[in-house]
């Protein structure tokens, strides 16, 4: 997994190398190429309330051990908060922030001897008047003490430049004393080869505060208690890895994070290709896109899906055919990175499996024009929960899998997706379509996995509309029920409690002891409607009676109870269409 994670920052391009770390910046202070303060300036997408700033790739970085080495007040170098930099926060009189504020400019001095531009900027930073200014400005802004700040000089960012690297990796190297060292030469957890393993890795994940994790970073790879720990090894040496291999794979999930990621309640999805896919051939973003509009995401996906398969099946696309997908979903617990779950396989496969998700939740529309827009995946979720950031995030994991790996789905979600379509229906309200469609697909997919043959069941499953030659009694139930309950409204109108309010939920249980009496008492309704219309409604029942064959079932399963479910709806909008 470790290995794939490294190799996609490789194809990208993207170095990793301990002691640097990509950074975005929202505040600069904008100087003259002599050093001559000029303004402060924000930068980033400025129309943006959300501007995270301008993203830096080789920001110099120190890690957690090198900040606590030796017992002193350490600052980052050349990027920093706006308060560290400038002394702007509610704190002024605060040691910690002012140690830091010297410890910055120090750094600034240290590396003048291989950049003379940055002492300028040091000066610049101890002139108090200026720097009052400056925290102005600020304040004008409404800038937060903790966004970060760097510098530019004319037209050019000192942190940009690679003149100071070399310097700073020797700094690095000079605080070897004050930081733990693993005792001698290990093989490498991830590459097999003998390292210099780090005691602890030197970067954290960052990107999972929403799912569970520290807004400062959560570790994946740690052994903070004796119990993690084996053969008297301390802390990560237990996975050993070297400072340079521990920094490539958590730049690497970083980079994924906030590039290639998409949101589950309480997790987080990462994905991406062994070769480069465009966002036009992705179908992970068809799944689901919550940028797209939602009838046009519904034509675009379903269309996109099914032209890539066809294209990858024919040739036309051999670079994709040959192509393979990866994801890992990823979650935050008490600081450290939850991985629930990993998957990969052939991009073609992943096509096929999209647009199996898509068919097999493909359902009618409730008035009977055609199948339904199909759902993106968030909706899917909302399908079985009313709030879907409530929903348990092992569950929310388990229906990504499903729907990209094609797999059964878990009988608590057919649970879950009747409960809500039966309150819908008891309060008199349009069922969820998108739950009846996950019921579709569960019965479709258990099919498959009891090995029946695509020409029997399935087919008769695959329909999103009515299917008058249903295999399950259960399923005509529904329909009876959706047809009594229809012709109570042409008998007698819309009345306070209809027969739907007032039986459903028994008939859907015990079919046998309600749909008799139901029967019998339709005679009445019959009575009150005129002769044709009246023919039309017997001529229907007995036709689905013919095909319940032995009878009604005198009790129904979970599962028959969603088939009822399923034949109600459809029956319904059947009866809703406009050629009815």
């Amino acid at each position: 997994m470790l290995g794939q994670v490294i190799e996609y920052l490789q194809n990208q391009n993207i170095q990793a190398e301990p002691g640097f770390n990509s950074k975005f910046v929202r505040w600069i202070i904008a100087c003259a190429e002599d050093g001559r303060y000029l303004d402060v300036i924000e930068i980033g997408d400025t129309t943006s309330k959300k501007n995270q700033g301008q993203e830096f790739a080789m920001c110099p970085d120190f890690t957690q051990p090198e900040m606590v080495a030796g017992g002193t007040t350490k600052a980052h170098f050349l990027v920093e908060s706006v308060e560290v930099v400038t002394l702007f926060s509610k704190e002024t009189s605060s040691v910690k922030i002012k140690g830091k504020h010297a410890y910055f400019v120090d750094l600034l001095r240290q590396a003048g001897a291989a950049m003379p531009e940055l002492k300028k900027i040091a000066d610049l930073l101890q002139d108090s008047d200026l720097l009052v200014r400056i925290r102005q400005r600020l304040e004008d802004y409404k800038a937060k003490p903790t966004d970060k700040m760097t510098f530019r000089l004319g037209n050019t960012y000192p942190v940009e430049s690679t003149v100071w690297h070399n310097w700073w990796r020797e700094f690095r190297a000079s605080l070897v004393s004050g930081v733990k060292k693993a005792p001698g030469a290990s093989r490498s957890f991830l590459t097999g080869r003998l390292v210099q393993p780090a005691v602890t890795h030197p970067n954290k994940i960052k990107g999972l505060a929403g799912v569970g994790g520290q807004p400062s970073g959560d570790v994946l790879i740690g052994f903070d208690k004796e119990a993690f720990c084996s053969y008297g090894l301390e802390q990560s040496v237990n996975a050993a890895m070297s400072e340079e291999e521990a920094a490539t794979y958590c730049r690497a999930i970083n980079e994924l994070i906030r590039r290639s990621s998409g949101r589950l309640p309480g997790a987080r999805v990462i994905y991406w290709f062994k070769e480069r896919v465009s966002s036009e051939d992705d179908p992970l973003v068809w799944l689901e896109n919550s940028e797209i509009p939602v009838q046009q995401f519904a034509g675009m996906a379903q269309r996109r899906v099914r032209e890539l398969l066809e294209a990858v099946q024919t040739g036309k696309r051999p670079d994709l055919a040959r192509n393979r997908y990866y994801a890992l979903t990823l979650s935050g617990a008490g600081g450290r990175v939850m991985v629930r779950d990993w998957v990969e396989g052939e991009f073609k496969r992943l096509v096929a499996n999209i647009a199996n998700w898509f068919d097999d939740m493909s359902i009618v529309q409730r008035d009977g024009g055609g199948p339904a827009p199909p759902p993106k995946f968030y909706a899917v979720l909302g399908a079985i929960e009313e709030a879907p950031a409530d929903l348990p995030a092992p569950l929310a994991s388990r229906i990504w899998r499903v729907a990209v790996q094609n797999e059964p789905i878990p009988e608590t979600v057919l649970v879950r997706a009747l409960n809500k379509v039966r309150r819908h229906i008891l309060k008199g309200e349009n069922p969820n379509q998108i739950g009846l469609g996950l019921i579709k697909a569960y019965h479709l997919r258990k099919t498959r996995t009891n090995g029946e043959r695509r020409d029997t069941m399935e087919e008769d499953l695959l329909r999103p509309e009515l299917n008058e030659k249903h295999p399950s009694p259960a399923y005509h139930c529904g329909r009876i029920l959706a047809i009594l309950a229809q012709l109570q409204r042409s008998a007698l109108g819309n009345i306070n409690a209809g027969l739907i309010e007032r039986y459903y939920a028994a008939a859907s249980a015990t079919p046998a002891l309600v749909l008799g009496r139901l029967i019998r008492n339709s005679q009445y309704h019959l009575g009150k409607l005129e002769p044709g219309l009246a023919y039309w409604y017997e001529e229907k029942l007995a036709r689905i009676w013919k095909e319940l064959g032995d009878g009604v079932p005198p009790t129904l399963t979970l599962e028959g109870q969603s088939l009822f479910a399923l034949g109600y709806y459809q029956q319904l909008a059947d009866l809703r269409s406009k050629k009815k």
